[in-house]
């Protein structure tokens, strides 16, 4: 299974760091299989902003509902949560969720969550934000990033929020 496709026009100034596929969750005859391309921005100081997209497969395949879409969200919040502890973005809270419409015609709206920490670095902390949404584009798509909240923070979450609306299923 590929991850989802990033419009490579807008990719200008992203370097692909990771492709991965792995199984996030799995309880009895329910599996989700997740694979996720990571980027990367090499010009902006530490903690460096990134960017991933995830395509989810559910097995047993179970065709969207709302029951479904609210377990996939609380599952990718957690998700994420935890890959920002990896990156040292520690005191993490939620600021907020709304809905954005993504570029693809054939997809549902995104569920958008903006959370806020702390990314530990030598010498102390600096702000960082961090986006998560969440949509169903036949498979369920999860795309999202985070950024130093100094700096040009409003130009980065610009950008990001470009990518996250850009990507599709194929």
């Amino acid at each position: 299974m590929d991850p989802p496709v990033v419009p490579a026009e807008r990719l200008d100034g992203w370097r692909r760091v990771d492709e991965t596929t792995d199984r996030p969750f799995a309880a009895g005859p329910v599996s989700v299989t997740a694979s996720t391309v990571r980027y990367e921005r090499d010009d902006r100081r530490e903690p460096r902003p990134f960017f991933f997209a995830s395509r989810l497969r559910i097995r047993p395949e179970t065709p969207p509902n709302a029951a479904l879409t609210r377990l996939v969200e609380n599952r990718a919040r957690t998700g994420f949560r935890d890959r920002l502890a990896e990156r040292d973005v520690e005191a993490v809270e939620s600021r907020g969720e709304r809905t954005i419409a993504v570029d693809d015609p054939d997809a549902g709206k995104a569920t958008l969550v903006t959370l806020r920490g702390r990314c530990a670095l030598d010498g102390g902390t600096v702000p960082v934000e961090a986006l998560l949404a969440t949509w169903e584009a036949g498979p369920y798509l999860l795309a999202g990033g985070a950024y130093r909240l100094d700096g040009d923070a409003t130009g980065v979450r610009r950008e990001l929020l470009g990518l996250v609306r850009g990507v599709r299923p194929d």
